[in-house]
């Protein structure tokens, strides 16, 4: 700050420092009152450049993981259609072997055995419809195709779960498409109502242990995405009480300063006192 005498007219330097501690002042209010406005403590990169940079790296990390948790909802999905489906082929079959079961009544004449021959046929039929109609976005899910599906699960490169159904499980491949009277009560029919039950089983429980994994993946990520959002928080959000405090401070100087600066102004006044 430049030495004031006190005693030249022709350039009032305490004038001018009073305006130039005026000037910061007010710029600082403009700071506060922004940051007040916008609940902002960092309203553009010159404010902390690198408080700026860490901050958009964690939003940037915050919305890629919140794309991972909609992806795992998506892969959830995916997942609970392809259960509701494996579920009703589970329930057909096990109605498909009672009724073998039943066709090895021995009081059963071939009347009885076609009529349990034709709802047997109708059970496989259905199973086969379940089969085709079990989609999810117009892709089947469990007719054996579904496989090396890779749902992105992270916001880092490998962060990911693969899904695979790979299982057939329409009748034909379980040599179930063509049975006749005399095959209800055979061993090799049970024995493929078996294996076909046996295959759903399986599928069923992979797809149960990926809902379980992709549970434990959503949890995962949204303690993640809380935590990366308050750390993003702590740089960029204003205190709100620490900044009013600030901007009462600074209104009080502004008055201060305001009034020093008119005193300034009429200083040189008083030397007229020595003409007289």
């Amino acid at each position: 700050m430049a030495f004031y005498g006190g005693s030249r007219i022709n350039t009032n330097v305490g004038a001018l420092n009073a305006l130039n501690a005026l000037n910061v002042i007010n710029s600082r209010i403009g700071t506060h009152q922004l940051r007040l406005a916008s609940g902002k403590r960092i309203n553009s990169a010159a404010d902390d450049p690198a408080g700026y940079t860490i901050s958009q790296k964690l939003k940037g990390r915050s919305r890629s993981l919140t794309q991972a948790l909609n992806n795992v909802g998506e892969a959830k999905n995916v997942l609970s259609v392809a259960e509701g489906g494996l579920q009703n082929i589970n329930d057909i079959l096990v109605t498909v072997k009672e009724k073998m079961i039943q066709a090895g009544n021995g009081s059963y004449g071939s009347s009885e055995l076609n009529a349990v021959l034709t709802q047997i046929n109708d059970l496989l039929d259905e199973v086969d419809d379940i089969v085709s109609e079990t989609k999810f976005n117009g892709t089947q899910l469990i007719d054996g195709n579904f496989t090396s599906k890779v749902f992105q699960t992270g916001a880092d490169s490998g962060d990911s779960i693969t899904v695979n159904l790979s299982s057939t499980l329409d009748s034909a491949s379980f040599n179930l498409d063509s049975l006749t009277s005399s095959d209800l009560s055979s061993l090799a029919a049970l024995s493929s109502v078996d294996s076909f039950i046996n295959s759903v089983s399986s599928e069923l429980q992979t797809v149960g242990s990926l809902v379980q994994r992709l549970d434990n993946k959503e949890a995962t990520l949204q303690v993640a995405i809380t935590n990366t959002d308050a750390a993003a928080s702590r740089i960029m959000d204003a205190d709100i009480a620490k900044e009013q405090l600030e901007m009462t401070k600074l209104q009080i100087l502004q008055q201060t300063s305001t009034v020093q600066l008119a005193q300034a102004n009429a200083a040189p006044n008083t030397l007229l006192s020595l003409f007289r």
